[in-house]
């Protein structure tokens, strides 16, 4: 029998590596799905010949209760990012005053998460991410069940090898769309897909998730080159990504980055930049590194893609304040990997400032590569046939006369019952950033307000009355409703802060709500403050003051709050205290780029924690920039005005952590 299970071993091996690292599959999917059965009944009955390598252990099914830290033997060092051809050429010329023969090779930067993966006597032991560069996450569990990442190495080799963790689009795709079906908010990329998916406590979920892996570093190799290394990767049964060149001049290396510049889009995964490292690996530890990134290799990023599409229309809506957006709504176009079909146009001031008309060829990008926006039309292809928009004078759902803000700016549907003003009141309070009730999106909120199951928000909270009524639509049953209920009940525990944002106070973001919720601490207190107490806390001032208070003195508002008490809902804040860090007290920091340590959320409360205040914008009242990776314009704003740019590890020095 051992010898039978060795060689259906063997078989499986050789067929993933022809299919997922040769793209060329021997094996029918049948033929694969009847060796993979056959493997899984003789470890079921002989459960004393499973090996660690086996093909089974990328089933998945693992579950963890937390990540364990992981030191890295040799540092994961980020890479030095610069933006144009200007910048490249004085990386080069640096390199060749003291290696003028020096040769280079230009690798596609994949978009995704660095991963360092152990491999002992050939056999896969352990992965885990970069984390700061010297400790990092055991991701072991979720990186095995990586389809076409070997559990056993081509050669009994004991060796550390890094790559970059990814989701191709065809995948990024079908989960977007199957977390639309279920209502559920959509990944803005597949590089954040990919991040959220490895670091899943279950096994299962990652598997699903269809991730991929290209390794492109040994870090203690005995090669004389790095293409050298590459080629072992290879000879080992890794997949390197197919597109790496040797080259050996400033225009070879334009050529490679113009090349793929154009041709990005036909990859099936994401790309955000070329890779241009040293190729000989006495020349790259001779060059070292500084304290943050080594000398011997850049990444070039690519500017922001811009994408013309036809300006088809611009329609209205209506926002939880009655605040009238209009949109532009142009032909689909595919944008950093996902399909774009809307933009925020703001207001009246920001169309006519753009010239924008309905029928221009427009071009959008992506603000930050997340937020759709649109760029300006395209004037020399004009054709005199387009049509100057014009906001309407009533709300485009109830028809009430529209009426500006203070602003002067904006435009608002006076009406509180207009139904728009409704249903974004409880999108908005069942959103993440609010009282984050999964499972109930934007969606579903709409079918459930325009079947009269929830027309309120205490609505929400009696859905457990209507069990069976919602086991009976369709799309739904009885273990996604019970889920739905659960998420509901959660909520209840959330920190005060949640619901002040979620009840919709004119004007109260989540940072202005956290600031009340840790000065009052329970809402009774808030809601007996004085207009002069709430003027004089930092950050609120007079306007803000004034909605409170008049929030809290409304006898609609005191019933729903009433309401929510009485069904158990939390008033009181449970978030950490302020540390009066020394680092950070008073200071205004800015966040930009994407960070590989923290989410958003948990740099800014970090922040908040340690008695800073954290800032959307770079303005020249702006004490830091904390820069991930693809930083962008806030980034370039710090470098003009001076302001100190920390790196995630700068930040983590200025926490004493």
């Amino acid at each position: 029998m051992k010898e039978r299970y060795d060689e259906l071993i063997r078989l499986i091996e050789k067929a993933n590596y022809e299919y997922y690292t040769l793209d060329n599959p021997t094996m029918t999917d049948r033929e694969w799905d009847n060796l993979m059965s056959e493997l899984l009944d003789i470890e079921e009955r002989y459960p004393e010949l499973k090996r660690d390598d086996s093909p089974s252990q990328k089933v998945g099914g693992e579950i963890i209760s937390e990540f364990q830290k992981v030191t890295h033997k040799v540092p994961m060092f980020s890479i030095a990012d610069v933006f144009n051809e200007s910048e490249i050429v004085n990386f080069i010329e640096k390199i060749q005053k003291e290696y003028p023969n020096a040769n280079y090779v230009c690798e596609l930067k994949i978009d995704g998460l660095a991963v360092s993966i152990q491999y002992e006597n050939g056999i896969f032991k352990s992965a885990a991410t970069r984390g700061n560069g010297t400790i990092g996450e055991d991701i072991t569990h979720n990186v095995k069940t990586i389809k076409s990442l070997p559990l056993r190495l081509n050669e009994n080799v004991t060796v550390e090898v890094r790559g970059e963790i990814y989701m191709p689009k065809k995948a990024f795709n079908k989960l977007n769309e199957q977390r639309e079906k279920a209502g559920e908010p959509l990944f803005q990329n597949p590089r954040n897909a990919a991040a959220g998916s490895i670091r899943q406590l279950d096994s299962n979920i990652a598997k699903q998730r269809g991730l991929d892996a290209f390794l492109y570093h040994v870090p203690e190799t005995t090669r004389k080159t790095h293409y050298e290394a590459l080629m072992d990767l290879k000879d080992w049964g890794l997949t390197v990504n197919p597109n790496i060149k040797v080259v050996h001049n400033i225009e070879e290396i334009l050529d490679y980055i113009n090349y793929w510049t154009i041709h990005r889009a036909e990859l099936p995964y994401e790309i955000d930049g070329i890779v241009i490292k040293v190729n000989d690996i006495h020349m790259q530890r001779e060059l070292g590194a500084t304290a943050k990134y080594p000398r011997w290799v850049i990444a070039y990023k690519f500017p922001a893609e811009e994408v013309k599409s036809k300006l088809t229309d611009i329609k209205c809506t209506v926002g939880r304040t009655g605040q009238i957006t209009p949109n532009a709504i142009f032909d689909p176009i595919r944008i950093m990997g996902s399909t774009v079909r809307r933009a925020t146009l703001h207001n009246d001031k920001y169309i006519e400032e753009k010239d924008l008309r309905i029928g221009d060829t427009i071009l959008v990008r992506k603000a930050g590569d997340v937020i759709p926006e649109v760029v300006g039309p395209v004037i020399s292809e004009r054709k005199g046939t387009e049509v100057k928009f014009i906001m309407p004078d009533t709300c485009p759902i109830c028809n009430t006369p529209l009426v500006r803000t203070n602003s002067g700016i904006d435009l608002k549907c006076p009406n509180d019952n207009c139904p728009a003003r409704s249903i974004e009141s409880l999108i908005h309070f069942a959103d993440r950033k609010a009282m984050n009730i999964e499972n109930l999106g934007e969606r579903i909120i709409e079918d459930f307000y325009n079947m009269d199951i929830i027309k309120t928000i205490p609505d929400i909270y009696n859905l457990k009355t209507k069990k069976e009524e919602l086991i009976e639509l369709e799309g739904f049953g009885a273990k996604s409703v019970n889920t739905l209920l659960d998420n509901i009940e959660k909520s209840k525990e959330n920190s005060l802060e949640k619901l002040l944002f979620a009840i919709g106070i004119a004007g109260i973001g989540e940072k202005n709500a956290k600031v009340l919720a840790k000065k009052y601490n329970n809402l009774d207190k808030l809601m007996d403050a004085s207009i002069e107490e709430l003027t004089a806390i930092p950050d609120i001032g007079p306007i803000l003051a004034k909605n409170i208070y008049s929030f809290f003195k409304d006898e609609e508002n005191i019933e729903l709050i009433n309401h929510l008490k009485s069904i158990g809902v939390n008033t009181e804040y449970l978030g950490a205290k302020t540390i009066e860090n020394p680092n950070l007290l008073n200071k205004k920091i800015v966040v930009t780029g994407t960070l590989n340590k923290y989410t958003r959320d948990e740099i800014q409360a970090l922040i908040e924690q340690n008695g800073g205040k954290w800032s959307t914008s770079v303005t020249k009242n702006t004490d830091a920039v904390v820069v991930g990776e693809n930083p962008g314009s806030k980034y370039d704003k710090a470098k003009e005005l001076n302001i100190p740019i920390w790196s995630e590890e700068d930040f983590e020095k200025m926490l004493n952590i």
